[in-house]
């Protein structure tokens, strides 16, 4: 039987070999769109929540997350709860999550984006 310090110790170890650092641009918007104190939040967010448990995203590294972040920034509207609402939307099905940011009919249409 695992203690609970041990039990929050393996959830830290899980967090942490999941976790895609996140690329200079999507700081980048992450400084536009949020306040300073929240931007820690949001990138632990994006980095642990957004990330290789996004499904068919086990492979991909900071870059090739950019589609599914930005789609999530800009769904976020600026407000954390929806920051969420979109992340548990890119774990369900990241094609809605693209139709709903604009980005669905052109793969290089986050790169476009002006938040």
């Amino acid at each position: 039987m695992f203690s609970l310090t041990e039990k929050r110790f393996c959830h830290t170890l899980e967090a942490i070999e999941k976790m895609i650092d996140l690329s200079e641009k999507t700081i980048e918007i992450i400084k536009i769109l949020f306040p300073l104190s929240q931007q820690g939040k949001v990138e632990e967010l994006l980095k642990v929540e957004c990330a290789d448990d996004i499904p068919f995203c086990e492979n991909h590294d900071k870059y090739n997350m950019e589609r599914i972040r930005f789609s999530v920034l800009k769904l976020s509207e600026r407000n954390m709860g929806k920051l969420v609402a979109a992340i548990e939307l890119a774990k369900t099905d990241w094609r809605d999550l693209f139709m709903a940011a604009g980005f669905g009919f052109d793969t290089n249409a986050h790169k476009k984006w002006n938040p």
